[in-house]
C-alpha cells in the first residue's frame, strides 16, 4: 500500500500563506522521496456542489473574489480526494499540501490565511458518499481551529486542538488543550487514548509547522518532535482504523522547515 501525496504546482506559486515562498522547493523536493512507497497526485478542484453543503453562498462568493484565495479550490479538493482514497483502502494514508489553509474557515466566514474548510469538506464528502462521519481530528497548528469546531460541533466527531486555550465539552468530543499548561506530548497521548475509546473510522491530522523554533508562532517545536507525533498517530491509526490517517498541511512560513518537516513526515508515513 502506498502513501498518497496531494500537491499542485500553484501551491508553490500563489500560496495564500506566503505568496508562493513557503513551498518554493517543490516539486523538486519530492526527489528526496526516491525509493519510498509513495504516489504523487495532482490535487483536483473541489466541487461547487460540495462547497454549498458546508459553506453558504455569500461566503463562497467572497472567497472567489479574494485574490489571495486563488488556490482554494485545489487546496480543499486535494484533501477531499485524499480522504476518499484512504477511506476506500486505495491508499495506506496520505499527506496533503495546500496553498490556502482551512481550519479558520467556518460556515459563513474565513480568515487567518484560510479560505475553504478542507477537513470539513472531506468529512461532508464521506457522509454524502459512504454515510460515515465518525472521525477524529487532531489539530497541532499553533492556533485554534475555530472554523472546523463550528462546523463539526453538532457531529459525532472527536475534535482535539492543541493550541492556546483549555476547554472540554460535556460529551468529551470537543477538546482544546493549551500548550502553555502541560508537556506537549501528554496531550498527543491523551488524544490517542480518546481515540481508543471513540473508535473513529478515520483520523485527520491538521499539521502546522508554525510551532517550530523560529517560526511566527514559535513554541519551541522541532522536526524531531513532529516525527514523534507522526509515529504516535500512525500507530494509533494502525491499531484503531486500519491505518486510515490523512495529514493536512496547516500554518507555517519558512521554506526550509516546510521542506524538511513535510518530507520527514511523509517518509515516516510510508514506512
Amino acid at each position: 500500500m502506498l502513501t498518497g501525496i496531494f500537491y499542485h504546482a500553484s501551491f508553490s506559486r500563489s500560496s495564500y500563506l506566503t505568496l508562493g515562498n513557503r513551498l518554493r522547493d517543490f516539486p523538486k523536493a519530492f526527489e528526496l522521496l526516491k525509493g519510498k512507497k509513495v504516489k504523487i497526485f495532482e490535487s483536483p478542484e473541489v466541487s461547487i456542489e460540495l462547497l454549498k453543503r458546508v459553506h453558504n453562498e455569500k461566503m463562497i462568493e467572497a472567497v472567489f473574489e479574494d485574490y489571495l484565495c486563488t488556490t482554494a479550490l485545489r487546496s480543499a479538493g486535494g484533501v477531499v480526494k485524499a480522504t476518499e482514497l484512504v477511506f476506500n483502502g486505495e491508499l495506506r494514508n496520505a499527506f496533503c499540501y495546500i496553498g490556502a489553509g482551512g481550519h479558520h474557515a467556518g460556515k459563513d466566514y474565513f480568515w487567518g490565511y484560510c479560505c475553504f474548510n478542507d477537513v470539513a469538506l472531506a468529512l461532508e464528502n464521506l457522509f454524502e458518499k459512504f454515510r460515515k462521519r465518525r472521525v477524529a481530528i487532531i489539530d497541532t497548528d499553533a492556533h485554534h481551529g475555530d472554523g472546523t469546531r463550528e462546523i463539526v460541533k453538532e457531529y459525532e466527531v472527536l475534535h482535539f486542538c492543541i493550541c492556546d486555550r483549555d476547554y472540554e465539552s460535556r460529551d468529551g468530543l470537543k477538546v482544546d488543550r493549551s500548550y502553555f499548561l502541560n508537556e506537549y506530548f501528554n496531550y498527543v497521548n491523551e488524544f490517542v487514548e480518546r481515540c481508543e475509546n471513540f473508535s473513529p473510522e478515520l483520523i485527520f491530522w491538521y499539521f502546522g509547522h508554525d510551532t517550530h523554533v523560529g517560526e511566527y508562532a514559535d513554541i519551541g517545536m522541532s522536526i524531531e518532535d513532529y516525527l514523534r507525533i507522526a509515529k504516535k498517530l500512525k500507530n494509533c491509526a494502525k491499531k484503531i482504523c486500519r491505518e486510515k490517517l490523512v495529514t493536512v498541511l496547516g500554518g507555517g512560513s519558512l521554506p526550509d522547515i516546510a521542506r524538511d518537516a513535510t518530507i520527514a513526515i511523509i517518509k515516516e508515513l510510508s514506512e
